[in-house]
């Protein structure tokens, strides 16, 4: 009788560890995820600066087309192709035509979370430049600058106190949530960015300040490491599932200007942001989600200020197939 009430006893106990230690998210391993998504992507910079009574601020926008991407995903294994669609989302008369290079990888070890971009824009526009610039007019009011390139390199180390924020389960392909998850966390960020006009001044000659050279930089660069702590939370109800991260930091950075083949560098503290937004509908076959992806980067030179905004949007799609070898091999184990 002794043994059978002992024998009760450990299993109610061992029944409640499990309960407790249940997973709060569903990651399919065994499954093939293919997916579509239609989005762009848009990195819209600003040099602040009295250039005159009338001008304090320029404004480069690039022109971008609407992509196409295909993926597949399965354990390991990720490949995803974009394709970018005829025409440019705003007429190239007044903005030109921008190349896009966007490429990136992430992975996860336990709570932390890695990911590498590598962004580049080339050709952009000066909006309402038709202020100063007499050779335009309000029917075709934009600087065309097709040879401005901007370059930004990153690498981020995500830590994720709650063992059980997972990314894998936030982003939806791969999986998803069964109830709230939050927590806070600390972003590290390695990052080398900047802007650059060849061998010609970024700012339109005819506001260069003949007495500040950082006026008539044809680059300006920056290496930073930054820390940005912050919180994230993740819910989900009836399969819809929404998610958020926020967080508020700075970077130690080093900054450079090249003017007249001549390079200055400095030392200082740039802000930084990190915003993150994704929601959609997610069941075990199918899923569909709204991402939202936000980026800042800065470099100050006393009253000269490069202010860089790096966005996108996009509405993903997919299915997640069953594996037939899988099941094959599942079913001999069975029978064996």
């Amino acid at each position: 009788m002794k043994n059978k009430i002992l024998f009760l006893l450990c299993f109610v106990h061992f029944g409640l560890l499990s309960q407790n230690d249940s997973l709060p998210y569903t990651i399919y391993k065994n499954k093939i995820i293919v997916y579509a998504d239609l989005g762009y992507a848009s990195a819209p910079f600003s040099l602040h600066y009295n250039y005159n009574t009338s001008v304090d601020k320029l404004r480069y926008k690039n022109n971008f087309r609407t992509i196409l991407g295909f993926g597949v995903c399965y354990k390991w294994f990720a490949l995803r192709i974009g394709i970018p669609l005829p025409g440019y989302f705003k007429p190239v008369s007044r903005f030109g035509k921008t190349i896009p290079i966007d490429l990136g990888f992430d992975f996860a070890i336990k709570k932390t979370f890695f990911d590498i971009d590598i962004r580049s824009y080339r050709g952009y526009a000066i909006i309402d430049a038709y202020k100063w610039n007499d050779t335009l007019n309000k029917l075709y009011p934009n600087d065309l600058k097709p040879t401005i390139n901007t370059l930004s390199f990153s690498t981020n180390v995500w830590y994720f106190h709650d063992k059980h924020f997972k990314m894998s389960a936030l982003k939806g392909k791969t999986g998803h949530y069964e109830k709230e998850v939050k927590t806070w966390y600390i972003k590290n960020s390695l990052n080398v960015f900047g802007v650059g006009n060849g061998s010609q001044s970024i700012v339109p000659s005819d506001l260069i300040d003949t007495l500040q050279t950082k006026t008539s930089a044809s680059l300006i660069s920056s290496i930073d490491v930054g820390i940005i702590p912050g919180y994230a939370y993740v819910n989900k109800i009836k399969n819809w599932q929404f998610s958020a991260l926020f967080g508020v930091g700075f970077a130690v950075q080093a900054k450079f200007y090249t003017a007249n083949e001549i390079s200055r560098g400095f030392l200082g503290l740039a802000p930084r942001y990190d915003i993150r937004l994704i929601g959609g509908y997610s069941v075990p076959k199918f899923f569909v989600f709204v991402v939202t992806d936000f980026d800042n980067k800065s470099i100050r030179f006393n009253d000269f200020i490069y202010r860089q905004t790096y966005y996108s949007l996009k509405l993903l799609g997919g299915l997640r197939l069953d594996n037939k070898n899988e099941q094959k091999t599942s079913t001999k184990r069975k029978i064996i």
